[in-house]
């Protein structure tokens, strides 16, 4: 039959402790010094409530993605150098290799946004948990809940959408 699908109502959960919420919102904010540890301690640590294993796992996942792309840049950093030396010995010795130099202020804005980024994420995603909130990292928040096989709640609204005003 063509009917609409219908969803059962949400179960009201538990109301959250300070402590969750402390938890939560440090393996946020504790990821811009401890980098993939502290998410990864806090996981462990307070495994058997689903608020701080969420929170947990997505900056753990961010610190994943974050490293992946540090590493790939470096990579490309030092593979660019092994290439371009050589070439810049080669030149006449009253001609400066400029070329040398756009690279690295490349691979520095690069590296500084990828910083900026990481400090934004921790703390906008540290206030939510403060407050309470099941915020989604965009695209890893998907990923999170698969991992700890929660499901998406259906109707609910990403964080990173505005809801419509109601009157």
């Amino acid at each position: 039959m063509g009917g609409a699908q219908t969803f059962p109502a949400p179960v009201p959960a538990a109301p959250l402790s300070p402590d969750e919420t402390t938890m939560a919102a440090l393996a946020h904010i504790l990821q811009i010094v401890g980098w993939w540890i502290a998410p990864l301690i806090i996981f462990f640590i307070k495994r058997e409530s689903k608020f701080v294993s969420f929170h947990a796992m997505q900056a753990l996942l961010w610190q994943i993605v974050f490293l992946v792309f540090y590493f790939a840049g470096f990579a490309v950093w030092f593979g660019f150098f092994i290439i371009a030396i050589p070439r810049a010995q080669r030149l006449p010795h009253d001609q400066f290799p400029f070329f040398l130099f756009l690279p690295m202020f490349a691979f520095w804005g690069v590296l500084m946004l990828m910083v900026l980024a990481n400090l934004t994420l921790a703390i906008v995603y540290g206030i939510k948990a403060g407050r309470g909130q099941w915020a989604d990292y965009p695209l890893l928040g998907r990923l999170a809940r698969r991992i700890l096989h929660m499901p998406v709640q259906p109707g609910s609204i990403p964080s990173f959408q505005i809801p419509a005003p109601q009157g």
